[in-house]
């Protein structure tokens, strides 16, 4: 029998070898496992690189996403959609964010006269909608609410109403009442800063204060949903607006403003005129106290002027002796004019006796032999010359001279008479003039360290450190007693100034004004008060004068505020005065 080849089918035959069929055996158990191993591993990879891919081409858009916001600075640029997170208007807050001016979705009431296309504008008579819609808002006239349902033009019939107002409009059962949810502006703490922060109109835009300014930034879908910071601190603005309120309670004044600033950065910490408006419900009466004493009116600020101008001389040199004395035991002739002060102050005052006292003709003394050229060129130096540094729209132009000044302009300036400048003017001024001698410019931005202006120099390193003792006094033993705060080494000067009126100057009609700094041995904050028209009284002794009302106001401001501001109360520090003492003696001055 003949033996079969290995590798052929038995019981298959063909003409030749050729058409033999090949048979192989399966491949050992190890050879498939191996096989199975290599195909799993190969998947592997090509699902490794796949995954890989994906990763490089989400890298790849996230980096081109990221340039092309760089280059067009929105994002809301290429996601439609991520406006609609955005508030229609952005928020402001205060230096320690916090809310002073945020949007948020509220209801209107809307007449829609085409509610029911085809159909008439109300199901029921106007007379009878207007008076459902009288009993959810009992302040509106019933009789003009249906005069305007009968009109059928379609308008707003209430700005603003409660979600359980808009609930009971619904119920009515008029499609034509529509109560739409809009963006609306609101100011989580009322009146507070309101001559800071303005309002928003009915159009959407700013108006009157940092609303205005900021409108731009606040409504742009790049920057709306980043905060604008201020400089104000809205614990120390509720603070000064209060004591404001409480010295006009006091004293029956018709007004009063106050800023307290910081003297090394022109920060407005806090800015307030009153009376004031609340930018949540504006109205004619809101309209009419919508006008900024602080940084619009222009006044005479008296006497507050003297200590500039003492500074001033010193700065020049042509005083080099504190201790030397000016005649001022009778009116100060110049031409037909005659230069008085108030009350006897005796025949001769050195220079810290005349601000003590604050003597007109001691002060016109001084200011005479300065000269008309350097007190000008100072006052021009303090920016008294033009409208006061801050970004507020509402900024009024000093009453100034121009060209020469004659002899007499030159005196009555030395006492604040004959220009006019804001409360804001004086505030920077007294900046420079306690800081060491440097002018900024005041800001309601919030400033980071290195972005504090350099300033301009108006007065010496020296000179600044004399007016600190000489401001120091005024309070300890001059006119400016009623604004000793214990610790707080408060220092400043009293202003009272006839108000200008037909025919000169009205004796009845006064301005005061208290311009200070704390703490006098390291000046970190001017606060400034100023009352219009206040009247003597009961609870001002019946006096109406600076030393009784503005001055008081700051003796109450300066404890409520310092702590709030890293400045607290230590009784065993105060300014070296002992080389001043000895010039004054027991004397003591009254305004």
């Amino acid at each position: 029998m003949a033996s079969i080849p290995l590798g052929t089918a038995q019981g298959l035959s063909g003409p030749g070898p050729a058409h033999r069929i090949a048979r192989q055996a399966p491949p050992p158990a190890p050879a498939r496992r191996a096989d199975l191993r290599a195909t799993t591993l190969k998947l592997a990879r090509t699902r490794v690189a796949l995954i890989a891919f994906a990763f490089a081409l989400a890298t790849a858009i996230l980096v081109l996403r990221v340039a092309m916001i760089g280059i067009f600075g929105s994002a809301s640029a290429f996601t439609p959609g991520g406006n609609a997170l955005l508030p229609d208007r952005g928020t402001i807050v205060d230096r320690n964010g916090m809310p002073l001016a945020r949007d948020f979705k509220s209801y209107a009431l809307w007449f829609n006269p085409k509610a029911m296309e085809g159909g008439p504008p109300l199901t029921r008579s106007p007379e009878e909608v207007a008076r459902k819609l009288v009993e959810i808002f009992p302040d509106m006239n019933e009789a003009e609410l249906a005069k305007r349902l009968a009109s059928g033009k379609g308008q707003y019939l209430r700005r603003r109403i409660l979600p359980e107002e808009a609930n009971r409009v619904f119920r009515i059962g008029e499609p034509a009442l529509s109560p739409p949810a809009e963006p609306s502006r609101y100011y989580p703490e009322g009146n507070l800063a309101a001559h800071v922060l303005g309002y928003v109109g009915a159009d959407g835009k700013g108006r009157v204060g940092m609303e205005q300014v900021f409108d731009d930034q606040l409504t742009d879908a790049g920057t709306r949903g980043s905060e604008q910071v201020l400089a104000i601190d809205a614990r120390v603005q509720a603070a000064l607006e209060d004591e404001l309120l409480r010295g006009m309670g006091l004293s029956q004044a018709k007004g009063a403003g106050g800023i307290v600033l910081d003297v090394d950065t022109g920060e407005v910490v806090a800015l307030a005129s009153l009376p004031s408006f609340d930018p949540n419900h504006i109205d004619e009466a809101g309209m009419k106290q919508m006008f900024n004493r602080v940084t619009n009116q222009v006044y005479e600020l008296g006497s507050t002027f003297k200590p500039l101008t003492v500074a001033a001389a010193i700065d020049a040199g042509t005083i080099t002796n504190l201790g030397r004395t000016w005649p001022t035991g009778a009116p100060l002739r110049i031409g037909g004019f005659a230069i008085k002060d108030s009350h006897s102050l005796g025949p001769s005052l050195n220079v810290p006796q005349i601000l003590m006292h604050s003597s007109n003709i001691g002060t016109a003394q001084i200011a005479d032999e300065l000269g008309s050229a350097r007190m000008k060129r100072t006052m021009e130096r303090l920016g008294f010359n033009e409208r006061p540094y801050i970004e507020l729209p509402a900024r009024g132009f000093p009453i100034w001279r121009s060209g020469e000044w004659p002899r007499i302009t030159t005196m009555t300036v030395s006492f604040g008479h004959g220009i006019a400048v804001t409360p804001l003017h004086l505030a920077s001024a007294y900046a420079a003039m306690v800081n060491g001698g440097i002018w900024r410019p005041s800001t309601l931005h919030k400033l980071a360290p290195n972005e504090v202006p350099k300033g301009r120099r108006v007065f010496k390193e020296a000179t600044s450190a004399r007016m600190r003792q000489m401001l120091r006094l005024i309070v300890t033993d001059g006119t400016g007693r009623k604004a000793e705060a214990p610790g707080f080494r408060i220092g400043g000067k009293t202003g009272s100034a006839e108000k200008p009126g037909a025919g000169g100057y009205k004796r009845t009609a006064l301005v005061t004004t208290f311009a200070s700094a704390f703490p006098m041995d390291n000046p970190r904050y001017v606060v400034v008060t100023m009352f219009d028209e206040p009247q003597g009284t009961a609870a001002t002794s019946y006096q109406r004068t600076a030393a009784w009302n503005a001055a008081a106001a700051v003796g109450r401001i300066v404890p409520r505020i310092g702590p709030m501001l890293g400045v607290y109360p230590d009784e065993n520090r105060d300014i070296d005065l002992s080389d001043m003492r000895p010039l004054i003696g027991n004397d003591g001055g009254h305004e």
